[in-house]
């Protein structure tokens, strides 16, 4: 695992798309909590990015977010530099979605009991009075 945390998570411009946790450095002493998987936590499963010729591991594949009720889910992916570029996240996202909707029972379509709101920081106008 320490290619992961060399490569991929003490890069912190990637190592912020690839985590939904905000990036923040942590000592080389240290067990690293992005490279820790937590089986009891049924809201995200990891998955190890791994070459079919020569086991190399290549990324880490995360589905996160799962919300049973919903039946719906985010899904995350963090390539090595040396694997980007090379066809691996189009096979990565359909196993994420297998796993997804074949196991996991999520959904997509027509479920829309839901609204979604953004605001960009330059259209946000802050109260005056406070």
């Amino acid at each position: 695992m320490p290619v992961l945390r060399t490569e991929l998570y003490d890069d912190v411009v990637n190592g912020s798309r690839a985590d939904a946790s905000p990036w923040r450095p942590i000592t080389p002493d240290s067990k690293d909590p992005r490279l820790v998987v937590d089986d009891t936590n049924q809201g995200i499963v990891q998955f190890s990015v791994v070459e079919l010729e020569g086991d190399t591991l290549v990324g880490t594949a995360t589905l996160w977010g799962i919300d049973n009720h919903s039946r719906s889910a985010h899904i995350g992916l963090g390539l090595l530099p040396s694997a980007r570029g090379k066809g691996y996240r189009t096979d990565v996202i359909a196993v994420l979605c297998h796993y997804g909707f074949v196991v996991r029972g999520l959904h997509p379509g027509e479920f829309l009991d839901e609204v979604l709101l953004g605001l960009l920081a330059q259209d946000w106008q802050p109260d005056s009075k406070g």
